[in-house]
């Protein structure tokens, strides 16, 4: 009888475990044939089969436990992976996308610990018109910060609940160097607005450049304001930043790609600017985005990027694309046409490719 009761007792909390808490295991595989052009050497043009072109290829696991009182622990792990050939991205890293534990409640925002997106490359991903993948990338021409282009690790991230339309994330990351505890580091934030079909951001991020041998240098600040207005029949896309100190607007590649006598220099001090624009029909979208990048150093390395494609959708989880983009480089300026997780070898790409999402 003892031995009955305590088994229904387990069954009963095993079961209670069970309701308060939720894993999702997602993800997707992003595979497209790429044509790049317009660089020299070897690598000039080249046509290949890539991974993660529109998004990069990822399996992610993420839940939540319900702690009472509108609390919830909440955890995410991300790893990307090469859908070509089975390699894992991101270097390497197990879980190089994204890893973070935390605790969440409606009423007093989520708090939480690992290696996670920077405020300031979210708020240019959420107007990306190409979704900050695909040769459209914003990231061609405008900065993405953190020390893995747009994460940061050990860092500690705060998002209030919205009040009124508004909404805040603060971040700050921990350099880890021996010795001084400015070098390394990292913080930012962010403050979005939403109005019916207006969606408003602006955000800051700040790293610190010096290391354990070198010190004194100046850090990379970048400011950006972004908004996004959804008109229905098509949807108006917002960006204008600003970038300072070494490091704040390195070009994708850095192996001086169309072979210049002197090599580019990355700008210290610059400003961007995108216009872009979606347009739904029937089961497709078109696309199509302008940026200027206006380098204000004395090297005067301007560059234009012009994108436009087309996505159909097959499905609510299944779609097919093609993208197209071309950047004017001035005064030896050096930047690429890349995708979501490539820098690109030329001022060319396009990209035929297919997207599914579990």
């Amino acid at each position: 009888m003892k031995k009955t009761m305590l088994a229904l007792m387990l069954g009963a909390l095993a079961g209670t475990a069970a309701a308060q808490s939720n894993v999702t295991v997602y993800g997707i595989v992003d595979m497209a044939v790429v044509r790049e052009s317009g660089g020299v050497g070897a690598a000039a043009s080249s046509t290949k089969l890539t991974s993660g072109v529109s998004a990069g290829s990822r399996l992610g696991f993420k839940g939540n436990e319900d702690l009472g009182g509108g609390l919830s622990a909440i955890f995410l792990l991300e790893s990307g992976f090469q859908a070509d050939t089975g390699a894992m991205g991101q270097g390497g890293l197990l879980f190089g996308r994204q890893a973070y534990v935390g605790l969440q409640s409606k009423e007093a925002g989520t708090l939480t610990l690992g290696r996670q997106y920077t405020p300031q490359y979210l708020a240019v991903a959420a107007v990306d018109p190409f979704g900050s993948g695909t040769a459209g990338d914003t990231k061609n021409l405008m900065a993405a910060t953190g020390n893995s282009a747009s994460r940061m690790d050990n860092a500690v991230k705060y998002a209030s609940p919205v009040v009124n339309g508004f909404n805040a994330e603060v971040v700050y990351g921990v350099g880890e160097v021996a010795g001084d505890s400015t070098a390394q580091r990292q913080f930012g934030g962010s403050v979005a607005y939403t109005n019916g079909p207006l969606v408003v951001r602006l955000a800051h991020h700040n790293r610190n450049n010096d290391t354990a041998t070198l010190k004194n240098t100046s850090s990379a600040k970048n400011t950006v304001l972004t908004a996004l207005y959804d008109f229905g029949v098509a949807k108006a896309h917002f960006a204008y930043g600003v970038d300072k100190g070494m490091n704040s607007a390195l070009p994708r590649n850095l192996n001086n790609p169309f072979g210049y006598a002197v090599a580019p220099t990355p700008s210290i001090d610059s400003s961007v600017a995108l216009l872009g624009v979606t347009v739904p029909q029937g089961f497709g979208t078109w696309i199509a985005s302008y940026i200027r990048k206006n380098d204000k150093t004395s090297f005067n390395q301007d560059a234009e990027q012009l994108a436009a494609g087309y996505r159909y959708y097959l499905s609510k989880r299944t779609d097919l694309y093609g993208v197209y983009a071309y950047i004017r480089n001035k005064n030896g300026a050096g930047y690429t046409v890349g995708s979501a997780i490539e820098g690109g070898t030329g001022n060319r790409g396009l990209n035929l490719g297919i997207r599914h999402i579990f």
